[in-house]
């Protein structure tokens, strides 16, 4: 297979800015579109931004995608005709953290082009996307992982996990230990400030036990500061738990703590204008029960 230099990437919000930035500093040839062209904004001088996807893709050997969800994916991708124009040989990578079904669809009207497909969501956060430290979870052909692995190690740490849709179900694992360990801190600390412990002092003792995570370090300094600024979005984080609670049907097992979990942040989301604050608001969501 080609050697990849031409590069689109679809949807450049919180996540896809700094990876697509990424690209372009590694020498890659990166033309860029967001639905909210203000978002693709930062990017000029660095990349071609364009102003539709279509327009992004006409030249890419491959296609980035880095999308809201399933519906928005394939809205981009079939409906704007994005996989319908593409060359033959080009490889569509969706980073996005979508249903698996999807991207098992997707990869079939790739096929029928004679195009590869890779379903590749990340872990990581903002923080990881700057950095170039996400976790990477592919699900597609061997081939099209090793073409892709050059370019996605710009970005972070690419493992394959088996064919396509596999990667959106590690990922679906991924955020459930995500979403319970931000639970567990967050009921931890406000357990610890009810009966009268000073939070940074508590944060620092549990580092380096077998209470010490990432979520620790990173969510719970947002949680002591209060700072719910976005780098991972409330509302996609119960997005991704809708998709594995569907998943976990179709593959008949239960998952008694992640459903705990995910009735949490339906409230917070749904009734106590947690959309669009950072996942780790979970720690204020329990303040707003208290009261």
């Amino acid at each position: 297979m080609s050697k990849i230099s031409n590069i689109a990437f679809l949807g450049t919000g919180l996540m896809g800015l700094p990876m697509a930035r990424r690209l372009a500093d590694a020498g890659y040839l990166v033309s860029a579109w967001n639905r909210s062209p203000d978002r693709a904004g930062p990017l000029q001088g660095t990349v071609r931004v364009c102003t539709s996807p279509a327009e992004a893709s006409e030249n890419a050997d491959c296609v980035i995608s880095m999308l809201l969800d399933g519906p928005a994916t394939k809205a981009v991708l079939l409906d704007q005709g994005v996989i319908g124009g593409a060359r033959s040989g080009t490889l569509f990578v969706d980073m996005g953290s979508v249903d698996p079904d999807s991207d098992r669809m997707l990869a079939g009207f790739a096929k029928e082009r004679d195009c590869g497909f890779l379903d590749a969501p990340v872990s990581g956060g903002v923080v990881g996307a700057h950095a170039g430290t996400l976790s990477i979870f592919a699900g597609g052909k061997e081939s099209d992982f090793h073409r892709a692995v050059p370019v996605l190690r710009h970005l972070g740490r690419p493992h394959l996990m088996g064919p396509v849709g596999a990667g959106q179900i590690a990922k679906l694992g991924n955020q459930v230990i995500v979403a319970a360990t931000i639970g567990a801190v967050a009921e931890a600390f406000h357990l610890a400030q009810a009966g009268g412990c000073d939070l940074d002092a508590f944060r620092a003792a549990l580092r380096g036990g077998f209470a010490d995570s990432r979520v620790l370090d990173l969510h719970g300094e947002r949680m002591i500061q209060g700072n719910y600024r976005p780098g991972g979005r409330s509302a996609a984080q119960l997005k991704d738990l809708d998709n594995a609670a569907a998943q976990a049907e179709r593959s008949n097992v239960e998952l008694p703590m992640a459903e705990t979990v995910r009735a949490a942040f339906r409230d917070l989301v749904d009734h106590h204008g947690g959309a669009d604050m950072d996942h780790s608001a979970y720690f204020h969501w329990l303040s707003l029960r208290q009261n």
